[in-house]
Formats: structure tokens, C-alpha cells, sequence
């Protein structure tokens, strides 16, 4: 059945729902999770706000991440996407909409909330790429995974709109403007279908049938009733059986981890150390942001196409490196100019074509190197180890920097090349694992990586039709 699927050369209006879909939950969704970077240039000075305290606020999210993407990866697994998909919109919608309600130096407010947002976000992402590559052609399914993540900078880009033109005291109007993907779950509910991918390996053949005619704008009678060998044999995802596969592991545990450090140490400090670098206000500092995000958008449409031109371990190996040398480079011109502008800022802006950009590949290749009954699973412990970055990333710059200081303006930050060192050889650890371990899938289905992850008689096996 799905052989059909893989000889189709354009896409129909339904799948370009599922993917119109995807693309506005990743945008939201992250535009939640960087609210806070814009927040915080707010209020830094009047809460009188430490490196520690801030870093504090910032990495809580990060926390909540893994423990998300871990949950959330794995229930996608056992009850399905699509449910799981409206489930993570909803949990980081409210909790980002709670925040408007934070107390003036409420930064424990802040932490417990940006906890809950971190849970939802660290799930979605691990349950819209999977439902989006099972609804797609092999030969296009890089170039569509890399699409999906490509208006994640948009979403930031937003914030930055929208911190750049608020009042200093209307920052909580950011939080509740957070609210509005919530919304996302009645287009979910319209348009988005199970999984036929899922649902062939449960045994419901019936029901996979009817989903991939959906998707392929056809009758279900046109397509022959899938079995074991389209999809593999019913099998129950078990957790552990995540170390089977110890490549897969590698490459997507510590590719998530490298590229998410280092990106999450930038994005979430970046607006504060304008304001404390730059000597520019929190307006200003807002609207610098814009031009990283359009340079991360730029990489990321790049990358989409690095990915299948490319393939997959090279695209990897040049977002790490690439990055790694910008991001270096750019802390040690944190007072320098160039073209009369920030040098620091400019440089940044640069890394983030790499950088951000990058993530066009790390997030879809997370689920390509799994097996079918494992891809949730093994994407959402690749994000959730990966998040570990979004603590070490925002916490080692202020341990670097110095916990305890202030951020005032007149602090001195000479180790700011120090800490910009450290996050730059996160990104050259990403780029040297993709590189020199990464498994190739460019161009393969979905049902030829399971036959080369778990070996074709296990695929071949017979399996026991379960009744839906």
C-alpha cells in the first residue's frame, strides 16, 4: 500500500493540510518557548534580577522539556499521534497563558510556569515531524521534515515584533497573546487524520487504509488493504528496547544534545546580553533579534534542501561546524564593530544560519533513524536528552559569566568569549557525531530504514490482526 504512496511526485490538498498543520504548531509552539528570552530583557533591571535567578527562569523550561518530549514521545507510541499532537498544544497554551498572572518580582511564578511550557513543547515537536513524515513520499520527505521546522524562526521572529513595540510595563500581554495556539487543536481535530503508519502497526488495517486514501485524495477500495509487510509486524514499543539500536542512540542523543545547547544558550540570553553589551534598551534589543531569526528561517529553507542534496550526515556535519566557528568567533568580537555595526550582533546573525537553521535537519533525522514502532519514542528521548541543553546551555553562560552578578549594564562580562568558546564546541560535537556516525537516509522509505534497523525478518514475520 505504501509503495503507492512512494510513487507519487506531488503532493495532494490533504497532505498539504497535515503539513500546513505541523508548520503552525512548530511556529506557535516556539514562539511560546522564546516568549520568555523577551520577557526577560524586560525585567531584569527592575526585579534586580542576577545571572543565577535569570538562568534559573530560562533553563526551568528546559527541565520541563525532557521529562515532555520523554512522555509525550512515548504515548505517541502507544494511543497514537494525532491525539497526543492536541494534547501538547493545549498543555503549553495554558500554561504560557497562565503567566500573564505573574506577580511583579514573581521569578518562582515564572520558573514553575515556564516548567509546564517546557513539557508541552518539548512534546509537540516530537509528535508533529514522526505524523508528518508518515503521510509523505520518501524521495520528499527531508525537504518536507526541514519545511516543517522552517517557520520556527518565524515564530521567534514574532516575538521579537512583538517585544520590540510593547511598553515596558505590558510585557504580560506577550504571555497572553501565548494563548492563541490553543486554537491549532480545532484544525488538528479538521483536518488531521491518524497515522496510517501507526495504525498499520497496531493491527488496524482497515482504518490505515481509509487514512492514507484520505491523504492521497482517493477511495479506500483503490488501495490494497495494507498487512505486516507494508508496515512491519503489530509490535508493542517498549522503552528499553530503545538500546537496541545503539547508533540510533548516539547519533540522535548527542546531535540533539550538541545542537541544542548551543542554540538554546544563545537564543534565551541573546536579547539580555544586547541590552547589557550594546547598551541598547529592551525595545531595541527585541527588534535586533529580528535579523537572527531571519537568518535562522534563511538556513533553515537551506538546509531543507542541503538534507536531500546533500544527505543527511554531511547537512549535519556543516550546521555543526559552521556554527561552531561562527558562534566562537562571534564572542570574542563582543565590543568590536564592523560596517559600523555590532560585531557581536552581526556575527550571531551569521551563526544562526547555521545554527538555528540547522535544525532543519537534527529534528527530522531524530525520527528518521529510528524503527516505525519506536519513532516517537526514540525522537522524543532524542529531544529529551537533547534538552539537557536547554539547562547547560542558558546555566553554563552565568556560571561562566558569573552567577551572582547583576545584569546592570555596567557589569563587567570579560568572560564572555570563555562562555561563547563553550557553547561553540557544543555545536562542533554535533557536527563531528552527525559527520563521522551518522546513518544515512537519504532517499530510502520508511519500510527499507526498518528493514536495515531491525533486519528483514523481523519485518517479514507474520503477525496477528488485531481488531480496531
Amino acid at each position: 500500500m505504501f509503495e503507492i504512496l512512494d510513487r507519487r511526485t506531488s503532493l495532494t490538498g490533504n497532505q498539504i493540510k497535515i503539513l500546513v498543520a505541523a508548520i503552525m504548531g512548530d511556529a506557535l509552539e516556539f514562539f511560546d518557548y522564546f516568549l520568555i528570552g523577551f520577557v526577560l530583557a524586560f525585567l531584569i533591571g527592575p526585579w534586580k534580577l542576577t545571572f543565577g535567578q535569570s538562568a534559573t527562569v530560562l533553563m526551568s523550561s528546559g527541565v520541563g522539556a525532557i521529562l515532555g518530549a520523554f512522555l509525550w514521545g512515548w504515548l505517541a507510541d502507544r494511543i497514537g499521534r494525532r491525539i497526543v499532537f492536541m494534547g501538547t498544544v493545549l498543555n503549553f497554551s495554558i500554561a504560557t497563558g497562565l503567566l500573564y498572572f505573574t506577580p511583579d518580582n514573581g521569578w518562582v511564578y515564572l520558573t514553575v510556569l515556564r516548567f509546564f511550557v517546557g513539557t508541552g513543547v518539548g512534546g509537540l515537536y516530537c509528535v508533529d515531524l514522526p505524523l508528518v513524515q508518515e503521510f509523505m513520499p520518501s524521495h520528499k520527505r527531508g525537504w518536507v521534515g526541514g519545511l516543517v521546522t522552517c517557520v520556527i524562526p518565524l515564530g521567534v521572529g514574532l516575538g521579537a515584533v512583538l517585544g520590540g513595540t510593547i511598553g515596558s510595563d505590558q510585557w504580560r500581554l506577550l504571555f497572553a497573546i501565548g494563548v492563541l495556539p490553543s486554537l491549532l487543536v480545532l484544525l488538528v481535530r479538521l483536518w488531521v487524520p491518524e497515522s496510517p503508519r501507526w495504525l498499520c502497526r497496531q493491527g488496524r488495517y482497515e482504518e490505515a487504509r481509509k487514512s492514507l486514501a484520505w491523504a492521497l485524495q482517493m477511495q479506500p477500495s483503490e488501495l490494497p488493504l495494507p498487512s505486516a509487510a507494508d508496515a512491519g509486524p503489530i509490535v508493542k514499543s517498549n522503552w528499553l528496547d530503545l538500546f537496541k539500536h545503539p547508533r540510533s542512540l548516539i547519533v540522535s542523543w548527542l546531535g540533539n544534545a550538541g545542537a541544542q545547547t548551543g542554540v538554546y544558550g544563545i537564543t534565551l540570553w541573546a536579547p539580555s546580553l544586547f541590552v547589557l553589551l550594546l547598551k541598547v534598551s529592551p525595545q531595541e534589543a527585541s527588534r535586533m533579534m529580528v535579523l537572527l531569526s531571519v537568518s535562522g528561517f534563511v538556513g533553515r529553507i537551506s538546509f531543507s534542501y542541503f538534507s536531500e542534496l546533500l544527505g543527511r550526515r554531511t547537512a549535519g556535519g556543516l550546521l555543526g561546524f559552521g556554527a561552531g566557528a561562527l558562534t566562537i568567533i562571534a564572542g570574542y568580537h563582543y565590543d568590536s564593530t564592523l560596517f559600523g555595526m555590532s560585531a557581536f550582533w552581526l556575527l550571531l546573525a551569521a551563526a544562526f544560519f547555521f545554527a538555528d537553521g540547522g535544525f532543519a535537519i537534527v529534528g527530522p533525522y531524530a525520527a528518521e533513524v529510528w524503527p516505525s514502532h519506536l519513532r516517537t519514542s526514540g525522537m522524543g528521548s532524542a529531544y529529551g536528552f537533547g534538552g539537557i541543553g536547554k539547562i547547560i546551555g542558558p546555566l553554563g553562560l552565568a556560571l561562566i559569566v558569573g552567577s551572582n552578578n547583576y545584569l546592570k549594564p555596567d557589569v563587567p562580562l570579560t568572560q564572555i568569549p570563555t562562555a561563547f568558546v563553550y557553547l561553540g564546541c557544543w555545536f562542533l560535537m554535533a557536527g563531528a557525531v552527525y559527520y563521522f556516525f551518522g546513518l544515512e537516509t537519504r532517499g530510502k522509505s520508511i519500510e527499507q530504514i526498518d528493514k536495515e534497523l531491525t533486519g528483514s525478518v523481523e519485518v517479514a514475520a507474520p503477525a496477528t490482526v488485531r481488531q480496531a
